[in-house]
């Protein structure tokens, strides 16, 4: 699959985990368990390159997908999810996401995430 030039275009959502986050436990968290899911879920080598930079938690694969994935900025007890829009409905992208949302339940630890805004 070629790399596809695109703009820099997003969509973001912000979700709640109900208690203060922080990115390096994020990010630890991320690094450690996406791919090893992903690979079992899809039963595909794809892996994601998982990045703790100053904008956030960065997620790429630069073998199919041109830029960023997905960017998970921590803000206190929020994450803000911004994710490359001309991949929404790839259906690795679709993975990868699912895989986020569970990952992020068991950083809250039980007490569940909320949803607080998606556009």
């Amino acid at each position: 699959m070629p790399i596809v030039n695109i703009s820099n275009i997003t969509a973001m959502k912000i979700i709640t985990l109900h208690k203060p986050v922080n990115v390096n436990e994020l990010y630890n968290h991320i690094n450690e368990r996406l791919n090893p899911i992903f690979h079992k879920q899809k039963q595909s080598d794809i892996s994601f390159t998982i990045s703790n930079t100053p904008a956030g938690v960065e997620i790429t694969q630069p073998e199919f997908y041109e830029g960023v994935l997905f960017t998970i900025a921590v803000q206190h007890d929020e994450l803000w999810i911004t994710r490359n829009e001309h991949y929404v409905d790839d259906v690795n992208n679709i993975t990868v996401e699912s895989i986020l949302n569970s990952l992020f339940d068991d950083i809250s630890n039980g007490r569940g995430t909320d949803l607080v805004q998606e556009g």
